[in-house]
């Protein structure tokens, strides 16, 4: 059973996908307008990194990130947002981390990883509580989408898709589910689970999309979140922002 903290997802299936990191621009009020770079350098986990807050090991240690992920058991995949080299010219990797706070960067030595790239981009649209999803920097679809009432807000920043499955037909949250690297500012935990953030659907949950009723969680109609579910997968970055 998998829990975020906008709601309690039961009975999951489990399927599981430069240094310039791909921004959005949160200028434009719309979206529409928006700027996304082409493509995200990936880092995909192999083993236990620590992550530090330089490109060192005498660097404070800011989190242990893990191989795979703990929902899905699928390798951990961090988006790279910069590389460097370390004092005997080692290189290393500055990536955002999952967890609290919200945001966190750090380095993580490259040994240990393999390269790869998305084309995929997402950005949340708070004011207008829109999905805007972009394809080698180009949008290419906008849904409407339920947000994070005035009282449990859906966190902005600068996130990305730590882990993303299907849930069965008729399950709460269907069909399915992307968690993202995003923490509750309100939760610290929600039934049994750390306060994540979550896009998910409106089945069994409820919420009308356009409006912002949730406990912080992203929830989309059920056909806009198996188009998203389809073709989302970890390392995608997120920015929700408005």
């Amino acid at each position: 059973m998998a829990k975020f903290f906008c709601t309690a997802l039961h009975g999951v299936g489990l399927v599981v996908v430069a240094a310039t990191a791909t921004c959005v621009s949160a200028e434009g009020a719309a979206g529409a307008t928006a700027r996304v770079a082409s493509s995200q350098r990936l880092a995909v986990l192999l083993t236990v990194h620590g992550a530090r807050s330089r490109p060192s090991l005498d660097g404070h240690l800011l989190e242990v990130v893990q191989p795979h992920r703990p929902l899905t058991g699928e390798q951990t995949v961090l988006p790279v947002i910069a590389r460097a080299r370390g004092p005997r010219g080692a290189p290393w990797l500055r990536v955002l981390l999952p967890g609290r706070p919200n945001g966190l960067m750090g380095w993580i030595r490259e040994a240990g990883t393999r390269s790869a790239r998305t084309s995929w981009a997402i950005a949340v649209n708070l004011a207008q509580r829109k999905v805007l999803t972009f394809w080698r920097g180009k949008e290419v679809r906008a849904f409407s989408a339920v947000v994070g009432k005035p009282s449990t807000p859906t966190p902005r920043g600068r996130f990305f898709v730590e882990e993303s499955f299907p849930i069965r037909q008729g399950y709460p949250g269907s069909p399915y589910a992307l968690a993202l690297s995003a923490r509750s500012d309100v939760f610290q935990e929600f039934d049994g689970g750390p306060g994540q953030i979550a896009l998910h659907g409106v089945y069994g949950i409820g919420g009308v999309p356009g409006t912002a009723v949730s406990h912080g969680c992203i929830r989309l109609d059920t056909t806009d979140m198996a188009w998203l579910g389809a073709r989302i997968h970890q390392g995608v970055p997120v920015t929700i922002f408005g």
